[in-house]
């Protein structure tokens, strides 16, 4: 009842009081959290909150015994892009827009196409179909949105990523400069488009990796890229390959998707541009991170 006193009759804005709540008061066995928008939103939560009465918005319960371990950011691979989807972070976040133009920077000597023009454009996909603009791309927003969650006073205990996500959380950990990791993800994703693009492809399959691999027994031409869950596995290989192994997944009743992609990566496939990677890679200096 305090705090809805105080906020109802305080000209700060929620944002303010829901810092200092999480930065500067105890964290107390008993919590609650309040999602909202807007000032009345906020106080409805609060009055939820003091009356013990259920709310949508509103979040609570008790905090286990032993304290928690601490936030861990994941950073994931190419799939998680969609059209617009950093449009309105540069129009709102001052921190996100900041660290998007120093990523634009640092990509800039190593590729042809603007950062801002691609994540700003809202009606065309099209340049984020391609693997040397879609994964350094998302690098970018990555590394960004792992800024504003920092200036939000949450920083990470782990990070831990997958693909051009590992390079953003490299990042975020202080093992790459953020020079560095523009580097490695716009020549390595360039270099993926002109040596494995039009050889291969991906399929998503809704099921576990344990059945996955029993579909891919005998085969040499398709393998298990990525395990996203219990019941969701990313297979890749060659275009045939990979008809004849969704032919067999579907006759067996699992869903499929396949992904847009025209290449196989985590597979036997990338060894081929090895040598190259190695080199482009040759000029980027690492250090030890401050972050597991």
């Amino acid at each position: 009842m305090q705090l809805l006193t105080f906020a109802a009759t305080s000209d700060r804005h929620p944002a303010d009081i829901g810092w200092t709540l999480a930065q500067h008061r105890a964290a107390l066995e008993h919590r609650a959290v309040v999602v909202a928008a807007d000032r009345d939103t906020f106080l409805a939560g609060l009055d939820a909150v003091a009356t013990g009465e259920p709310a949508t918005h509103v979040v609570s319960g008790v905090a286990p015994e032993e304290p928690p371990s601490g936030v861990v950011f994941v950073f994931p691979g190419q799939g998680s892009q969609w059209v617009g989807m950093a449009a309105e972070l540069l129009d709102t976040s001052p921190v996100f827009a900041e660290s998007i133009d120093q990523c634009a920077q640092a990509l800039a000597p190593h590729i042809e196409w603007n950062l801002l023009d691609v994540l700003r454009e809202t009606s065309d996909g099209s340049a984020l179909e391609q693997v040397e603009v879609v994964q350094p791309a998302l690098w970018a927003v990555m590394v960004s949105l792992a800024q504003v969650w920092r200036s939000l006073g949450i920083e990470p205990s782990a990070v831990i990523g997958h693909s051009q996500g590992e390079i953003a959380a490299a990042c975020a950990a202080g093992a790459l400069s953020l020079d560095d990791g523009a580097r490695l993800v716009a020549l390595r994703s360039r270099l993926i488009a002109q040596e494995l693009a039009g050889h291969g492809g991906m399929v998503s399959l809704a099921t576990s990796s344990d059945q996955a691999r029993e579909l891919l027994t005998g085969r040499d031409d398709v393998w298990i890229a990525t395990v996203n869950g219990p019941t969701s596995t990313v297979i890749a290989g060659t275009p045939t390959g990979l008809a004849e192994v969704t032919a067999a997944a579907e006759n067996a009743g699992l869903r499929t998707r396949t992904i847009p992609v025209d290449y196989a990566s985590h597979t036997p496939h990338v060894e081929r541009i090895r040598e190259q990677l190695l080199q482009l890679a040759a000029p980027i200096t690492p250090h030890a991170g401050d972050v597991p």
